[in-house]
């Protein structure tokens, strides 16, 4: 129990042998219950996990939990699930979502199994969400310039453009550092979304993020280093660049239509719409001029620049709309 609330930790792993079993072995003592997932892995995850599993509940036959809601108990602090085919990182996540929850869990946190993840500063990631300031807490290795130190200006490059696609689609316009999958979210959050409708694999994270504004839940984004080592990535990044593109694209639309239109169209989901028309005119309308030479360009300069008031209109009253959904970490 970490200040009057039951933390549980995901850890979803796929092929992370050699890196599993220390990552469950050092979760923090404050944690309750660690759900340890493997996705299917090909190498020696399973029996890493099942080992380490069994030298720590063996340790503590029997663990007492008091939760928010009546009281349950229960004698292994870790707890394993194995997918029988590989569903990706944001499936196994759900796993343990789910487990959690249905063990009356208030605050489930996520390590990734790579070591990426400092245990020591578990309670920092923990404490938003603890302490009721927000419903979901990520880190952000983005802030600070000695913390984003050791990243590559190829990763720094790619996660700034998906923190700007992840902002336009979740509505979260001062989050930073999306695709940082150390994260902390209440039961209540987990309660309300649809599990099932979240993204199962890389993107995830992202994805989680407009669940969350759909709902009007707060977040935090809280400071660390990026950690780099031996570990390697499963991301195909020829494949998973456009992929989560397209989706943050379809689920901008979604909280568009959920959040601005479903109950009136609202200033965000109108100025949207303007500026679409108006790029979208002078764009065709810039096409027709230069197949037809002798033709004017002046409606192509209105067009465009009309939708660009527009956009910056949409942008402006998008993120006054959510800036009380955004705490500091």
């Amino acid at each position: 129990m970490y200040k009057g609330q039951t933390v549980g930790v995901v850890i979803p792993a796929y092929n992370e042998a050699g890196f599993v079993g220390e990552v469950i072995a050092t979760v923090p003592a404050f944690v309750d219950r660690i759900y340890a997932v493997d996705d299917a892995s090909t190498d020696d995850t399973w029996t890493e996990i099942t080992e380490q599993a069994q030298r720590m509940n063996d340790r503590q036959s029997e663990q007492s939990l008091v939760t928010a809601d009546g009281g349950v108990s229960y004698r292994q602090r870790v707890v394993t699930a194995r997918h029988e085919r590989n569903r990706g990182v944001g499936a196994a996540i759900k796993t343990g979502y789910r487990q959690a929850v249905e063990d009356g869990i208030d605050v489930v946190a996520v390590m990734n199994a790579d070591r990426q993840m400092d245990p020591d500063i578990l309670n920092r990631i923990v404490d938003p969400v603890a302490e009721g300031r927000a419903d979901y807490a990520k880190g952000n290795r983005l802030e600070r310039p000695e913390y984003r130190a050791s990243m590559s200006r190829w990763r720094l490059f790619g996660n700034a453009i998906l923190t700007l696609l992840t902002k336009v689609a979740s509505g979260y316009w001062g989050m930073m550092d999306p695709q940082n999958g150390y994260t902390a979210v209440s039961r209540e959050a987990l309660e309300a979304i649809d599990l099932d409708a979240v993204y199962d694999r890389f993107g995830f994270c992202n994805d989680m993020l407009v669940h969350m504004n759909v709902h009007r839940f707060r977040i935090a984004d809280v400071d660390m280093p990026a950690v780099y080592g031996e570990e390697t990535s499963h991301i195909e990044y020829s494949s998973f660049v456009p992929q989560l593109s397209l989706l943050l694209a379809r689920q901008f639309l979604w909280r568009l239509r959920v959040r601005h239109l479903d109950d009136g169209v609202h200033p965000p989901a109108a100025f949207y719409g303007f500026s679409a028309t108006g790029l979208l005119a002078g764009f065709g309308h810039g096409i027709r001029s230069l197949w037809n030479a002798g033709e004017s360009g002046r409606t192509t300069t209105y067009g465009l620049l009309f939708g660009v008031v527009m956009l910056v209109a949409a942008v402006v009253f998008d993120r006054r709309d959510n800036e009380e959904l955004e705490v500091k970490g």
